[in-house]
C-alpha cells in the first residue's frame, strides 16, 4: 500500500480495508450503473470463482464492500457471471459468452432465456449477442473482453488472429467478428466491425500457452487509453496505431504487462471504471 500510494500520488485513493484473494477487479468487483436521473448505484455479479475453481472468499464480498465504501446503494443480480464475460457500449446491447454464463458451474439449472433476463436487467439493456465461446480450456470458460469490445453504440472492435492460426482460440475469435458481422444491436442498426490484428505467438517475449497475448483487452479512462505490448515489435506497432485511430484524441500508452498475462489475464481483467454520477 504504501509503496502503491508513493507511485499514484496524493491524486489516487488506496484502499486497504477490503481483502481480496486475487487481482482480478473485473470479475469481483462492482458494475455502476447511472439511472436517468444521473444517480450512481452498483450492483454484484455474485463471484464464484470463476465457477468454484479458485478460493473467493474474500472476493466474493469485494463488490458489495467497495460499494459500501463509496456509500452506493448494491444490488446482488439474478446471475452468477463476471464482469469480463460481459461486454456493454451503452444503446441497450451486450455481448457475452454463453460458454462461461449458461454454465452449469455459475448458473445451474437456468435456461438461455432466464440468464438474458437477469442480464439484460441488471445491465439495463435490451438485447445480449451471444457467443458461444470456449468452455473448460481456461479458468474463466472464455471471456469476451479479451477478443471483442465496444468502441460505441453500434461500433465494435474485435482481436483479429494471424492467418494461419487455427487453434480454438483462433476459431472464436473468427467465430466472434462474424457473428457480429451479421448482428444488429438493440435500436435494430447493423453494426460496425473492426479488426486489430492479434501479435504472433511466436515473436512475443512469453512462451506459456496459457499467456494471455491480447491487444482488445485494454482499459479506457480520462483522456488516455492503458493498452499492452508483448514484444512482437511490428504487432505492437501496429496495434498502437490502429488504437490511436479509433480513440482519436487520446493518449495511447502500452505497458508491459507480462505478469499478468502469465496469470491468464490482462489490464482490462484487473480494472473496473467508476463514473462520476450526472449533475444535472
Amino acid at each position: 500500500m504504501a509503496s502503491a500510494r508513493n507511485q499514484c500520488g496524493a491524486s489516487v485513493e488506496v484502499i486497504g480495508s477490503i481483502p481480496v484473494d486475487d487481482c482480478w477487479m473485473r470479475d469481483s468487483g462492482p458494475i455502476f450503473r447511472i439511472d436517468a436521473m444521473g444517480h450512481l448505484d452498483a450492483i454484484g455479479l455474485n463471484f464464484n470463482g470463476w465457477g468454484g475453481k479458485q478460493p473467493h472468499a474474500n472476493d466474493a464480498l469485494v463488490a458489495s464492500r467497495v460499494a459500501a465504501h463509496l456509500g452506493l446503494a448494491f444490488t446482488a443480480a439474478g446471475i452468477t457471471a463476471e464482469g469480463g464475460a460481459i461486454e456493454t457500449g451503452g444503446g441497450g446491447t451486450l455481448l457475452a459468452t454463453s460458454s462461461s454464463i449458461v454454465n452449469t458451474n455459475r448458473n445451474m439449472g437456468m435456461t438461455y432465456a432466464q440468464v438474458e433476463s437477469a442480464l439484460t436487467t441488471a445491465f439495463g439493456a435490451s438485447k445480449v449477442i451471444w457467443f458461444k465461446g470456449i468452455a473448460g480450456k481456461d479458468i474463466t470458460d472464455d471471456h469476451v473482453d479479451a477478443t471483442s469490445r465496444f468502441l460505441k453504440v453500434g461500433e465494435v472492435l474485435v482481436q483479429w488472429p494471424p492467418d494461419a492460426y487455427m487453434d480454438l482460440w483462433s476459431r472464436d475469435a473468427r467465430d466472434q467478428y462474424r457473428t457480429l458481422a451479421s448482428a444488429t444491436d438493440a435500436l435494430g442498426a447493423a453494426m460496425k466491425v473492426s479488426k486489430i490484428a492479434g501479435p504472433s505467438r511466436e515473436a512475443i517475449r512469453q512462451k506459456s500457452p496459457d499467456f494471455v497475448s491480447s491487444y482488445a483487452n485494454y482499459y479506457v479512462c480520462n483522456g488516455a487509453m492503458i493498452a499492452p505490448q508483448f514484444g512482437d515489435e511490428h504487432a505492437d506497432a501496429a496495434a498502437k496505431a490502429t488504437l490511436a485511430e479509433l480513440y482519436h484524441g487520446y493518449a495511447i500508452e502500452q505497458l508491459d504487462i507480462d505478469f499478468i498475462g502469465n496469470g491468464g489475464g490482462g489490464i482490462h481483467c484487473v480494472t473496473q471504471q467508476e463514473p462520476l454520477p450526472i449533475r444535472h
